[in-house]
């Protein structure tokens, strides 16, 4: 692929802006200077720099961010910074969107991608991925509040009730809560039912891709094969 259609597709502008770069020697390819926008390369392993920042060739971007408080999962957030701010432009520019929300409130494991049909089935109610919450709470849990959240409790303006999938007391005023659906505030309004509150709430874990514990709140990464894999939904009947 030529160098210039390289750099377009890793969103680094339009190929004008692209072949300029290259031009006014801005673009390094696996540690070398190259001037020229048209000459060609294999994309696999391709390791590249623009303007001193450090890139790798992906067909399509998969990555995690451990999510601040008071950050909204909009491009155009109305009382709080975007999480989107909080990624390199390239990365915008390509088409990353969020594979569902956390509230502004909420920390923790999101994941973003620009593959489409990768986002459908994280997002699908039929392939029903594992979410794991450390819920801190208000007042002690106890078994008969956990008992409850399995078997099943009825949320308002939905029709039947709703079960977690696991609930484990970690501490006195610590959940962790396995959800297989993402209804709104659905935490929030479950515990509620129980006739308790949610304190702070994080997500730490999705199909069997935990948060990682160095990565800070406000940093993202690359998703590697295995932590694909670990994310990677199997269809329900």
């Amino acid at each position: 692929m030529q160098l210039e259609r390289i750099l377009h597709s890793q969103g680094f502008g339009s190929r004008k802006i692209c072949r300029s770069m290259i031009r006014h020697g801005e673009v390094t390819v696996n540690g070398e200077l190259c001037d020229f926008p048209f000459t060609e390369f294999e994309t696999d392993n391709l390791h590249f720099t623009v303007r001193g920042v450090a890139w790798q060739f992906r067909t399509q971007a998969y990555l995690m961010l451990n999510k601040p408080a008071h950050y909204e999962c909009s491009h155009k957030p109305q009382h709080h910074p975007s999480i989107f701010s909080l990624l390199p432009a390239a990365l915008l520019e390509r088409g990353v969107q969020s594979i569902g929300r956390l509230d502004e409130d909420t920390t923790g494991l999101l994941l973003l991608s620009d593959d489409g049909q990768f986002i459908h089935r994280m997002s699908s109610p039929k392939w029903k991925v594992p979410k794991v919450y450390e819920v801190t709470t208000k007042h002690p849990l106890d078994q008969a509040q956990t008992t409850l959240l399995l078997n099943g409790v009825q949320l308002l303006d939905e029709p039947a009730p709703v079960a977690a999938l696991a609930a484990d007391i970690i501490s006195d005023h610590v959940l962790h809560l396995t959800l297989a659906e993402g209804k709104y505030h659905q935490v929030k309004r479950m515990l509620a039912a129980v006739s308790n509150r949610v304190e702070a709430l994080k997500r730490i874990r999705i199909g069997n891709l935990a948060l990682p514990d160095d990565l800070a709140e406000g940093e993202w990464r690359w998703l590697d094969a295995a932590m694909l894999e670990a994310v990677s939904p199997v269809r329900q009947a």
